[in-house]
């Protein structure tokens, strides 16, 4: 009987998960995944990337992310783009299974429990107030694993395991030391909580364990490369949000603390423990990044995120107040869970069709793109040298219909630096940003080049292949076209 009921539960979070990802899509090579999956073809294949490879292995050194997937494929022998997309099913799972877990702590009734981690489900790409995060990004992202390991230390400091709780929180920080810092944050917090015998001595170590911040290097002068990379990113500098942005910060402070008031009388002390950790978290971390943020001296800080604790937050007021609607609201009634998740999923999966309108919703590896710049990147990766290097305009990612893939990641082929992800690299990596900087102005103004304005990014950086929008350059041979782009050598 017992086997049944856990094969149930296997068989509802599994379908949970396959449609969450039906609903969210599948996109790899897009926006962070520029980074890692060209980290992780460098690791495989070290010929490749011969002129740019500092552009994304540097930030990678903080991670363990490229090398676990590396590993995984030379043991298997699957490829990397079937590895990814498995890898990113088990991540889907396993976050899933981490919620279902803790909403079994929180609810008695299978209504709340599974109301609950449908919730987080449906909402895998609810943006995170401004923080330019997803609940759960749309390709396999060290986050997603960091995150799935940061819930299950939660269960464990529940249960008192600290070790093993340790442990995960460890393996969270360096698969992503950001997230995994936020993790250890929350942990601690919970942990100090469920103490009975508080001293005020330990509200600095909560405190010290909370900012996860090693103030060595804060205080040294930033260049003007580096400023300017760092401005491009309106959601480093809380100035710039929006009143709604606002509004999706401190807003879950007051949920958080009204589910924990609503827990402490109907007794549900793991609940209230719960939700009531969350809010002081989600205080003190808003405390903290407002006191970053708003300080120049600690400019240098920025690049940390500190607003991006809100991402642990949403997870946890999804997952808790969709277990209140079911327990309250939805009960056993069907008709009462289709009303509520159907027009949620409907209006996600319009959001992510409507945010990569040019591309196929779920991009199966091994298939060819109807996407015109895919064909482009596909043709350069089985046509062109591995020490081929490009130029492409610096704003490619947000051209029409581009849906922000990566030419590095896709065509496996060395850019010069574009002006949409590589500025972040090089505000995560201080020492690559006057060579950001000198590649993207040396491009500016690209949509009104002529062969000699190419030509003389051939003689300054030595690309010898151009990708344009367009039938081509006038003057230069163009041996691979479509009805957007076409690929010309120089």
């Amino acid at each position: 009987m017992k086997s049944c009921v856990q094969c149930k539960n296997f068989i509802l979070l599994t379908l949970i998960g396959a449609l969450a990802l039906l609903v969210e899509g599948y996109h790899p090579g897009v926006e962070d995944d520029a980074v890692y999956l060209s980290a992780i073809q460098r690791r495989l294949h070290p010929s490749l990337y011969p002129h740019d490879f500092r552009l994304f292995t540097m930030q990678m050194q903080a991670s363990v992310f490229d090398r676990l997937i590396a590993a995984w494929v030379r043991f298997t022998h699957i490829p990397v783009s079937v590895s990814e997309m498995f890898g990113q099913c088990l991540a889907a799972f396993f976050l899933l299974w981490a919620c279902w877990a803790l909403a079994r702590r929180c609810f008695s009734t299978s209504a709340g429990q599974w109301a609950g981690v449908a919730l987080v489900g449906v909402l895998f790409t609810l943006p995170v107030a401004g923080t330019a995060l997803y609940i759960f990004d749309q390709y396999l992202h060290p986050r997603a694993i960091a995150t799935a390991l940061i819930l299950w230390a939660i269960l464990l400091i529940f249960d008192r395991r600290i070790v093993l709780a340790c442990t995960l929180l460890v393996a969270a920080v360096v698969v992503h030391p950001i997230m995994g810092v936020f993790g250890l944050s929350y942990c601690a917090m919970l942990w100090i909580d469920g103490m009975r015998t508080r001293r005020f001595a330990e509200e600095p170590i909560a405190t010290a364990v909370a900012m996860g911040i090693v103030p060595v290097w804060i205080f040294e002068g930033s260049s003007g490369a580096w400023k300017q990379a760092l401005n491009t990113r309106d959601y480093y500098f809380i100035g710039r949000w929006t009143w709604y942005e606002w509004l999706g910060a401190i807003a879950p402070i007051f949920i958080l603390w009204a589910i924990a008031r609503y827990a402490r009388r109907a007794d549900r002390p793991a609940m209230a423990r719960l939700a009531e950790c969350a809010a002081f978290f989600a205080a003190f971390q808003l405390t903290a990044a407002c006191a970053v943020l708003l300080t120049p001296a600690l400019i240098r800080l920025t690049p940390m995120q500190p607003m991006r604790y809100l991402h642990l937050v949403y997870i946890l007021m999804a997952l808790l107040g969709g277990g209140l609607i079911g327990e309250k609201l939805l009960r056993g009634h069907v008709w009462r869970w289709v009303a509520l998740f159907l027009p949620l999923a409907l209006g996600m999966f319009i959001a992510q069709r409507s945010l990569f309108a040019g591309t196929e919703h779920i991009e199966l590896p091994g298939l060819a793109s109807h996407n015109p710049w895919l064909r482009a990147f596909a043709w350069v990766r089985t046509n062109t040298p591995v020490d081929a290097y490009f130029a492409l305009d610096p704003y490619y990612m947000q051209l029409p219909d581009e849906d922000y893939h990566s030419f590095r990641a896709l065509a496996q082929r060395s850019e010069l630096a574009d002006a949409v992800k590589d500025a972040a690299v090089a505000t995560q990596v201080p020492d690559l940003a006057p060579l950001w900087q000198q590649q993207t102005e040396a491009a500016a103004g690209w949509r009104h080049f002529q062969k000699q304005d190419f030509l003389r990014l051939q003689q300054q950086f030595g690309v010898d292949w151009i990708i344009v929008q367009g039938p081509g350059v006038a003057g230069l041979e163009c041996p691979y076209k479509n009805e957007a782009v076409a690929v010309c050598r120089l």
